[in-house]
């Protein structure tokens, strides 16, 4: 029996969402042409921004349509930095590599990055934010905070973060891709700026994503060439995807409180559950297996045929440390001894139990490599 536990990297489509999608393809046309084929994509594009406007609770104009997370975060943040003034960003150690990276590339350009002490559970320091930006406001370009984190499940205090930011005119953007559809995500609540959203996430198809922004933040856009989307993001519209995109977050995730007490209290004996007490989403759990290597531990699992991961899928297939855990303060040997656990729409109580039936022989044997 094949074991799918690793929907946080990615979440097989959901059929509704593969009949949407096929019948979306069918239909021929460039949105942005003026002809009747055109025309009729350009209505099924813009019925799909406001289905998704709906669900995220925003306007229909403050959806952007991108190719997924990546661009997404990579275009708040590096449109957000182009347009203000002030040349110091606040995030933290534990983002998604997706910021990380955007944030480092601009420190590269001249840009200054305060990061954020958080605690041994993953929470942020909001007292340490506040004093930030009490203390550089007017220096302050913006902050980038993520909603959940994709590593541990931890829930940021997004509205807080920004009320703050807010105290001083400041900007807030926020990886919302392991968020959307698993923790209440009303945009115009959150005071955010700007947001990222992916589709695959959700059961919708790799390739399809989202920046919500507000209709008060000010883009300057990584792309030119059309004007498409606000002018904020240019290309040919992806009027199939966007569809697809709309009818996975339309369509409810599953309560996974049970499954989450039932992964916590079989592996609790064999691991640590990262985040402790903090509050995060029932979808995603992070465990260390003191002494048991990552790698080996999935080598292992994936013979067994039970899929996880030891963290984000998106470091180019390589296994390592958990940046997010040794941001946490765990130790380098402590990090690379992670396994996350996520589940999705298709996940049963007879999958965890198959993982955990697995684990003592598999958390033995990595131990002795």
């Amino acid at each position: 029996m094949t074991v799918y536990l690793d929907h946080a990297a990615t979440s097989p489509l959901r059929p509704e969402v593969l009949a949407a999608y096929t019948d979306a393809l069918q239909l021929v046309g460039n949105p942005s042409a003026i002809h009747s084929a055109g025309q009729a994509a350009r209505a099924m594009l813009e019925e799909a921004r406001e289905r998704i406007a709906a669900v995220v609770g925003c306007d229909r104009n403050e959806v952007i349509f991108t190719s997924g997370g990546t661009e997404s975060n990579n275009l708040g943040i590096k449109g957000l930095f182009a347009k203000r003034d002030g040349n110091l960003i606040i995030t933290s150690a534990a983002e998604h590599h997706a910021v990380l990276d955007a944030v480092e590339h601009l420190e590269k350009q001249g840009a200054e990055v305060h990061w954020l002490s958080m605690t041994d559970e993953g929470v942020i320091d909001l007292d340490e934010l506040s004093r930030v930006l009490e203390k550089r406001h007017r220096e302050t370009a913006f902050v980038a905070l993520m909603w959940v984190n994709n590593e541990t499940g931890v829930i940021t205090p997004i509205a807080e973060v920004a009320a703050l930011a807010a105290q001083y005119g400041v900007p807030v953007h926020s990886d919302g891709v392991a968020a959307f559809g698993h923790t209440e995500t009303n945009f115009a609540a959150s005071g955010l700026a700007t947001m990222a959203l992916a589709a695959h996430k959700l059961g919708g198809p790799v390739g399809v994503g989202a920046l919500i922004v507000s209709r008060a933040t000010e883009l300057v856009p990584l792309f030119h060439g059309g004007g498409q989307e606000r002018s904020i993001r240019a290309g040919t519209m992806n009027a199939a995807g966007a569809t697809a995109f709309a009818t996975a977050a339309e369509t409810p995730q599953p309560d996974f409180v049970a499954l989450e007490e039932l992964a916590v209290q079989l592996i609790s004996p064999l691991g640590k559950l990262t985040r402790g007490n903090a509050p995060g989403v029932p979808n995603i759990l992070s465990f260390t297996f003191e002494g048991a290597s990552g790698e080996s531990m999935l080598f292992l699992l994936d013979q067994a045929e039970i899929s996880v991961s030891n963290g984000s899928a998106c470091t180019a297939g390589v296994a390592r440390a958990s940046h997010v855990l040794i941001a946490m303060g765990f130790s380098e040997a402590d990090a690379s001894s992670a396994l996350r656990i996520s589940f999705g729409p298709q996940t049963t109580a007879e999958d965890v139990k198959a993982l955990a039936e697995a684990l003592p022989k598999v958390v033995a044997t990595a131990r002795k490599i």
